[in-house]
């Protein structure tokens, strides 16, 4: 029996590792806002970036450490303002699930419907699921950024990208199995995907 679910595991995380994002599918749509979840290299600048071409209504970025603010963000992205700073909010969540459900509330105070999510290409499918299960009427686009260190074309030579891709498809399994418990068991649970 173990060897089966070893097997099972196996080809889910060969699918998972095969179906991570390899470039940005949407790169012209404009939505209400820009979602970065903070945690790896060229996110945030890529929302700033996103932000300047009018992408993006508002950015908002997810996971700042406590006592940065914005001006102090845009400082660390080496940065001119161009006047952005006053279309920038943050939020200091810790984790993905922090994420989503502190971006649905700013979100839903701006009666924003759409956003542009920028995260890590591996950290995606665990950041759209979260998003989707928070925000299931709300439209997410995914941009991925692409982080040197992660090789994802031959992840399984690469222990530290190997090693962060099972992570990730580990959590990710996990949260589906979450979100799926919460919908069978939950009255008025969450519809998302």
């Amino acid at each position: 029996m173990a060897v089966v679910v070893l097997a099972i595991w196996g080809i889910g995380l060969v699918q998972f590792a095969d179906a991570l994002p390899d470039e940005v599918a949407d790169t012209t749509t404009k939505t209400d806002a820009i979602v970065v979840l903070t945690g790896g290299s060229g996110r945030l600048e890529e929302g700033l970036d996103l932000l300047a071409r009018d992408l993006g209504a508002q950015l908002f970025v997810s996971g700042v450490y406590h006592g940065v603010d914005v001006e102090r963000l845009i400082q660390i992205s080496k940065r001119e303002p161009e006047g952005l700073e006053p279309r920038i909010g943050i939020g200091n969540a810790i984790n993905t699930v922090g994420n989503a459900s502190e971006t649905k509330a700013w979100m839903d105070k701006r009666g924003f419907k759409s956003l542009r999510l920028v995260t890590g290409s591996y950290h995606m499918p665990r950041s759209l699921a979260e998003f989707h299960f928070f925000m299931p009427e709300v439209t997410v686009i995914p941009n991925p950024v692409f982080p040197e260190h992660v090789k994802q074309k031959y992840w399984w030579a690469w222990p530290g990208t190997a090693s962060l891709i099972v992570s990730e498809y580990n959590k990710w399994l996990f949260a589906r199995g979450r979100h799926w418990i919460s919908r069978l068991f939950v009255p008025g649970a969450r519809s998302g995907t």
